[in-house]
């Protein structure tokens, strides 16, 4: 006896007579209706990692193609940190007098009194070359620059050439509100003479100053007058016209005195004061 015919699906198509059988359709299996699933929503099972977790998209020329998502590392310490951070405890030797005038200082021996390696006291160094309070000797390391009161003098009269202008118009345009805001800044460099630290005076007093210029909105103003105030604080041949506490004293009582004539706008005031302060500044 003759047996029907089947399909590709195995399906039995025609009788034995020849007959025509109906058609069964093929029912779907289990993995058909996984990648009609797939295909309506092309996302993978697993969960999307968090946009945290993933690591910043490779600049131009990186290949990042099929590579699998990797955590963002921490943020490490950068060298240039640890370069600030010497540089300014350098700064603050030196307004000290902790390091001479004359001598000379090797980075290898300044890294090991910091606790570091040589590497970011040499660049700290140079940045103190730039600014003019040492010099580089050769084979050797860095020599404090000498100075002396002449210097200092120009140094003052360079200074209120610069800030007495700039403030007497301030004077008459910055509303007192304003002038009030750095009331804050005024009373800490009254603390810090009273604590009898250069250093800490110096960088109380820098911070006054810049906060006043800052006003004039000239950020090249602000960046010159602060590298000035930064030379005049550099030591002197034999500590010569060290200012002592008294002085310091003196100083920060005339920053309240200007901060409350230019809160009353009293421009005749301010010009006494300004030109009295930088008077006593060389």
């Amino acid at each position: 006896m003759k047996q029907g015919a089947q399909d590709s699906t195995g399906i039995r198509t025609t009788g034995a007579g020849g007959d025509a059988v109906p058609r069964v359709p093929r029912q779907p299996q289990a993995a058909d209706l996984r990648r009609e699933q797939a295909a309506a929503d092309p996302r993978p099972e697993q969960e999307t990692p968090a946009a945290a977790d993933l690591p910043e998209a490779g600049v131009r020329g990186e290949h990042t193609h099929g590579e699998r998502p990797v955590p963002r590392p921490r943020p490490l310490v950068r060298r240039s940190s640890v370069r600030g951070q010497i540089l300014q405890a350098l700064r603050t030797a030196l307004v000290a007098g902790e390091l001479k005038p004359g001598e000379v200082y090797s980075a290898p021996a300044l890294g090991e009194r910091f606790g570091v390696s040589a590497t970011p006291v040499r660049e700290a160094m140079q940045q103190l070359t730039l600014e003019g309070a040492v010099e580089v000797v050769p084979n050797r390391g860095f020599r404090v620059i000498e100075r002396g009161d002449r210097e200092l003098a120009e140094l003052a009269e360079v200074r209120a050439l610069l800030e007495v202008p700039v403030m007497l118009r301030l004077a008459r345009r910055v509303p007192g509100e304003r002038w009030a805001e750095l009331r804050p800044l005024a009373e800490a460099t009254v603390r810090a003479a009273s604590s009898g630290c250069r250093a800490t005076y110096a960088e109380a007093d820098r911070a006054f100053h810049c906060a006043v210029l800052s006003l004039s909105g000239n950020e090249q103003l602000v960046r010159i007058a602060e590298d000035l105030h930064r030379r005049a604080q550099w030591p002197l041949v034999g500590g010569s016209a060290r200012p002592a506490h008294a002085d310091l004293v003196a100083d920060a009582a005339e920053h309240t005195a200007l901060l409350d004539a230019l809160v009353a706008r009293d421009v005749d005031v301010v010009r006494s004061l300004v030109a009295e302060h930088f008077a006593g500044a060389d």
